[in-house]
């Protein structure tokens, strides 16, 4: 089958931003895709493009202060900001669509429907992320982002070279072109990151808004179809955790992929996309 190219997009959220986004294939069910907090919509083009293989119609969608989405002139990037942002594109569609939320995205879809009356989602595949999750691997996930958002970097091979020694069990890419869609070249000639430096501002402050008893009773108000997927090798999701989460969400199906550590999709696509799109398929065309 030929590639498919994604359509550039976009979604508007109620307090005036514009978040940037790619459609993959047309005509089929909507999915929605929202990425971890640092990524941009690029983190899904793999699995986006199966998806539109299988005959959906997947949005990748940057948001809020990432990639070529706006930035919050206020620095609004509290969790309850990226829940409110996640309704809002998930009510652009007469009927609810099924939302992959990885970490932030997958936090930003627990309390986005979790806190909801309202039905706003109608499945969920939530990413590496769950209620509870260890304090370490948050910890790791904000240092390498905090590291550089300020300073940024020469080139791009010492912007692979970082991104090699936090993520150790992948390759290093020989061609580095590929990090142009996570970097912006300014005029100082030196390469920053795609996203809103603030986002990281007080980072720790803000975990409090994901206090794992708000996480928890959230979940409990989600009885749509949803699925788990953990990275094996996650830092971030422990084993104790998804069996907790197991059951909290009885209706929830789990897939641990092995090999892969927080951001699955990156680390083991094909793996990843299997698991999805079985599940998919399942809310798509159930017995």
């Amino acid at each position: 089958m030929a590639a498919i190219e994604p359509v550039p997009a976009k979604f508007h959220t109620s307090d005036g931003l514009r978040l940037a986004a790619d459609r993959w294939g047309q005509g089929g069910r909507v999915v929605l895709l929202f990425h971890g907090g640092g990524q941009t919509r690029h983190a899904w083009g793999g699995a986006a493009e199966r998806l539109a293989k299988s005959g959906w119609c997947a949005y990748t969608i940057d948001q809020r202060g990432h990639g070529e989405s706006d930035w919050s002139p206020g620095g609004r990037y509290a969790i309850d900001h990226f829940a409110q942002d996640l309704r809002d594109c998930c009510a652009a569609f007469e009927t609810p669509p099924p939302v992959v939320g990885a970490s932030l995205g997958g936090i930003s879809a627990l309390l986005g429907q979790g806190e909801s009356e309202k039905t706003v989602l109608s499945a969920l595949v939530l990413v590496d992320i769950t209620p509870r999750v260890e304090r370490a691997g948050v910890e790791r996930i904000i240092s390498f982002m905090a590291a550089r958002a300020e300073t940024g970097f020469a080139d791009l091979e010492e912007c692979a070279d970082y991104v090699a020694s936090y993520l150790p069990h992948r390759k290093r890419p020989k061609d580095t072109s590929g990090l142009l869609k996570n970097l912006r070249l300014r005029e100082d000639g030196r390469y920053y990151w795609h996203w809103d430096p603030r986002f990281v501002t007080d980072a720790d402050k803000r975990m409090e808004d994901r206090d794992p008893d708000r996480m928890i009773a959230a979940t409990r108000n989600i009885k749509c179809p949803t699925l788990l997927v953990r990275g094996g090798s996650s830092d971030l999701v422990s084993e104790e955790a998804a069996r907790e989460f197991l059951a909290i969400a009885p209706q929830a199906e789990y897939v641990d992929v092995s090999g892969a550590g927080h951001m699955v999709a990156g680390d083991k696509n094909d793996a990843f996309a299997d698991g999805v799109l079985a599940f998919l398929d399942k809310v798509r065309m159930p017995r």
